[in-house]
């Protein structure tokens, strides 16, 4: 089970990659949107994978009994879903605003500070 969820964190990292290479905001925006699940699914492996028993102390126990998951990477995956959460909603209203200003979607179309005809900088002073 760990080996498929491995893979699947592989394929999602390649996604968030190829995606984060694109051009297009929205592309970069899906791109940053899978890289934080593909982090999210890494910790969550990363903790163990197991369903016999829950992570409870039982009544009169001093700790855990094996084989149990590790409830630390199961908080850490729901604060970070959380966060993930905003930062997402953000880079959209970013990205959409920089849509309605500039009325592109195309990095390279959205050049303000450096126009394409532009005269180039000095190389050295």
């Amino acid at each position: 089970m760990e080996f498929a969820l491995a893979a699947l964190v592989g394929m999602f990292f390649a996604t968030a990659v190829y995606l984060l290479l694109s051009k297009s905001v929205i592309r970069m925006l899906l791109g940053v949107g899978i890289l934080g699940n593909a982090v999210n699914l890494l910790i969550f492996t990363a903790g163990r994978l197991t369903r016999e028993v829950p992570p409870i102390v039982p009544e009169g126990g001093v700790q855990l009994v094996e084989p149990f998951a590790n409830p630390l990477p199961q908080a850490l995956i729901l604060t970070a879903i959380v966060i993930g959460f905003a930062l997402f909603t953000f880079l959209l209203v970013l990205g959409y605003r920089a849509y309605q200003e500039l009325d592109a979607d195309n990095t390279d179309t959205m050049r303000i500070a450096e126009p394409e005809h532009a005269p180039r900088p000095p190389l050295s002073y």
